[in-house]
């Protein structure tokens, strides 16, 4: 028997309880706090497990054969401290927004990752809307004819999606439908002869949408079409096969047997209680396809002359920038925790049974 205290106690504790939601939300973000931190450790544990020297690649063969020219850069780059030393500094410096300085433009890492980022955004943007569209659309028709010529072709075409690399794509559509058929434009975001347009968020199209210049928004699409198409292929296939299944688990759900014995069309019990049902799942595969996204852009970039974070990465790489490849792994892991993070609130507020897990 519950004593008035204890009844008392209890509806004290319910009164400064948080809502389901917003404990829920309350957790992801602190999962995340605690995943940036973890993403801080890595990049800054496998960049200096890197192979090479780059001491030596930052000053040059003659300037490394100098003793003292090497100790004095040692020390201001910090690089003369023990590791855990160097990951505290590295760490209080990333508090203030400081990401350190190229060792080869000299220029503030922070700086080269704000020119660089909107160009990678833009193309992984417009990758993860073709393939949400495609995807989903493949998936929904290849459940709605399950087992007939139309879905085993889908699901062919979905597992070479997923299996065909990135890099042997990339080339052969540029050779094909820039060398070949001269259909599409070939390297870059814009042709030679367009100017960007003034800079507000960084993606031309966007910007160019912004001073209604459509000139320069059509060259920028055109352009986007070859890059965000290799792109959003592997993932089209991905999702494909995802919505496939998910869909086919809806179709036999009770609700959706009750919507179509009540006699609704079928157009209104798929667009209504089959896709809203079997979007649930799908939203969380959607952090996931961006992540993919992100990292096969490296090569992708260098094919298509896309000035983003991959070639940045890629130049950073080869030339043993620590610097930068520190600051381009953490923008990477910081923007994947963010979609992701965005992706839980969004499941969360779709799914009430999410918020009880």
């Amino acid at each position: 028997m519950i004593t008035l205290s204890a009844r008392d106690d209890q509806l004290r504790s319910r009164r400064w309880a948080l809502p389901p939601l917003v404990r829920y939300i309350a957790l992801r973000i602190g999962m995340a706090v605690i995943l940036a931190i973890g993403v801080t450790l890595v990049t800054f544990s496998l960049a200096n497990l890197v192979p090479g020297d780059p001491v030596q690649a930052a000053l040059g063969e003659q300037a490394s054969g100098n003793p003292e020219i090497v100790e004095q850069f040692r020390e201001d780059m910090g690089l003369d401290q023990p590791l855990p030393v160097q990951y505290l500094t590295y760490m209080s410096n990333l508090f203030q927004g400081d990401l350190g300085t190229s060792t080869q433009t000299k220029a503030p890492v922070a700086k080269e990752l704000v020119s660089a980022f909107p160009a990678t955004a833009e193309l992984a943007a417009a990758s993860i809307i073709v393939a949400i569209v495609i995807g989903v659309a493949l998936g929904l028709w290849a459940a709605l004819r399950r087992g007939r010529a139309t879905d085993h072709l889908i699901r062919v075409v979905s597992l070479i999606g997923i299996s065909v690399p990135t890099f042997w794509l990339a080339i052969i559509v540029y050779f094909f439908f820039f060398f070949q058929l001269r259909i599409l434009p070939g390297s870059g975001r814009l042709s030679p002869l367009t100017m960007p347009p003034p800079r507000v968020t960084g993606f031309y199209t966007i910007d160019a949408l912004l001073v209604g210049n459509w000139t320069t928004f059509g060259d920028a699409v055109l352009h986007l079409v070859m890059p965000a198409s290799v792109l959003a292929l592997g993932v089209i296939g991905l999702l494909t096969r995802f919505a496939r299944s998910s869909v086919l688990e809806v179709l036999n759900m009770d609700y959706v047997k009750a919507a179509s014995a009540k006699g609704l069309p079928p157009r209104v019990v798929i667009f209504r209680y089959v896709l809203r049902g079997a979007l649930v799942p799908i939203i969380a595969v959607v952090g996931i396809a961006f992540g993919s996204l992100l990292a096969g852009a490296v090569l992708t970039e260098q094919v298509f002359a896309w000035h983003g974070i991959g070639e940045l990465a890629y130049n950073a790489a080869t030339k043993l920038d620590l610097p930068v490849v520190m600051g381009v792994g953490l923008l990477v892991g910081i923007t994947y925790i963010c979609v992701n993070l965005v992706v839980d609130i969004v499941y969360g507020f779709v799914d009430p049974r999410a918020r009880t897990t």
